[in-house]
């Protein structure tokens, strides 16, 4: 992933677009999370912690991680102002180097499509996963009217699946649950969630 793109956008990543899309990606996992006080998660691709600063009150614990040290900047300071004591940051790419983190609950949002090894990043999330852990990825449907040389043009639930087990993982439900305008691309296009378990 190509750093400097995402350290540029860093101060002005929080648009309305951006804000928006979150609150729709909230809405489906925030559910999900009751009864999660005693876990940790990790949110891989963190940005600036649009989504998981607000999921901090459903866990144990938050670790931010990104490639992007300005956007874990910007997410410190979110965390100062807000006064939420149990989030941290962690400046790491886990398609290079895995650094000695566990988590129960890795949660990666729009992110897998901007790497372009689907299958090792998958592995890399799963060797950081307690056993019994899960996976929690949000991210578009396959979308052929997208063509970018550096951003898949999102997943289809059969093959990410395949994948997911080709990594270790045991099992995975995906769903789709949002359809919007011109939310990926400038392309109309669907989010799905998939959940896997160690």
């Amino acid at each position: 992933m190509e750093n400097n793109v995402f350290e540029q956008m860093a101060k002005r990543y929080d648009t309305q677009e951006r804000i928006e899309l979150a609150n729709v990606i909230l809405e489906e996992v925030k559910p999900r999370l009751q009864n999660s006080k005693d876990k940790t998660l990790l949110d891989y691709g963190s940005g600036t912690g649009l989504i998981s600063l607000e999921l901090a009150d459903f866990v144990q614990s938050v670790l931010l991680v990104d490639s992007a040290g300005q956007m874990l900047e910007v997410a410190k300071a979110k965390i100062a102002q807000s006064g939420i004591s149990n989030a941290q940051v962690l400046n790491a790419d886990f398609t290079q180097e895995v650094p000695d983190v566990k988590a129960d609950i890795v949660f990666m949002s729009l992110v897998l499509l901007h790497i372009p090894d689907t299958e090792k990043i998958l592995q890399n999330l799963f060797s950081v996963l307690n056993d019994g852990g899960e996976l929690w990825i949000v991210d578009f449907d396959k979308n052929e009217n997208i063509s970018h040389p550096k951003v898949h043009n999102g997943f289809a639930h059969e093959d990410l699946k395949e994948k997911l087990k080709e990594a270790g993982f045991a099992s995975t439900e995906i769903h789709t649950f949002h359809h919007g305008e011109k939310i990926f691309m400038k392309q109309d296009a669907s989010m799905f969630l998939a959940r896997s378990v160690k």
